[in-house]
């Protein structure tokens, strides 16, 4: 199964410029890119994309309650992205009510502008089965293995041809786990996926690779999902040895 990096939008096209060439080289399928208040993925990508030549390029997600599918469809032409290498993912953002609807209509727009792959980043069944068969497929996240696989099963009896990424958290440097912890704490405390940890019986521990763990964590993903996408957590998120370390860790653990 295809195995990515996932990074922060927050850390800049420049960040991403510097790395990119190695997430290539080093043979994963996608950098991915999820959009945070403030930063936007999709400048990050046109940065990515300057400099790599058959690396994939994915956000993950773009809110839409904070820009249309007609404006992101209009930004991915500004930017030249090239849509044969693009995966767009959106998401509801902080929408709660008529989530769906603003999904589903976000997805009408793109479709018709732009040749991508389009997932929909979802935690519920309703709006996984959505992404399966409105769009290309699901991004998942917060998962173990266990119900990453059930759930990746879910969204291909749905749509035969559903791809279905996972992002999932990780650390390979000690130095890096006191920030992962933090993360990890953090979404638990977010009340979507408070309730969606409650829903599904899990320990948000349980959905996150540590460099312990790694080893045996990692193959146990890659056989769950279609992708997975391992969000880099490094002491210092603008540290480029760093990400190269995490870069080749990550290497070493997929051909393993």
């Amino acid at each position: 199964m295809a195995c990515s990096i996932g990074i922060a939008a927050a850390a800049g096209p420049a960040f991403a410029r510097e790395i990119a060439p190695a997430v290539e080289q080093a043979g994963f399928a996608a950098l991915w890119v999820n959009d945070t208040p403030g930063h936007d993925a999709l400048e990050v990508l046109a940065a990515v994309a300057e400099v790599t030549e058959t690396l994939g390029l994915a956000t993950g997600v773009l809110p839409v309650d904070r820009r249309s599918g007609e404006e992101i469809a209009e930004q991915v032409r500004e930017r030249e992205l090239p849509s044969d290498r693009l995966t767009l993912g959106i998401g509801s953002g902080g929408r709660r009510r008529g989530a769906l609807d603003a999904v589903r209509e976000a997805v009408i727009p793109l479709r018709e502008a732009i040749y991508a792959r389009i997932v929909v980043g979802a935690l519920g069944p309703r709006m996984r089965r959505l992404g399966a068969t409105a769009g290309d497929g699901v991004l998942l996240s917060w998962l173990d293995p266990e119900i990453a696989a059930i759930q990746t099963a879910e969204a291909h009896d749905a749509d035969a041809g559903a791809h279905v990424a996972l992002y999932v958290r990780a650390a390979f440097d000690p130095d890096a786990v006191p920030r992962l912890e933090a993360e990890r704490d953090a979404y638990a405390g977010y009340p979507a996926y408070a309730a969606n940890f409650a829903r599904l019986g899990l320990s948000p521990a349980g959905t996150v690779i540590t460099p312990q763990a790694a080893a045996a964590r990692l193959p146990a993903y890659l056989d769950a999902v279609d992708e997975v996408v391992l969000r880099m957590i490094i002491a210092d998120p603008a540290d480029t040895p760093a990400a190269r370390r995490f870069i080749d860790r990550a290497a070493e653990l997929v051909a393993s």
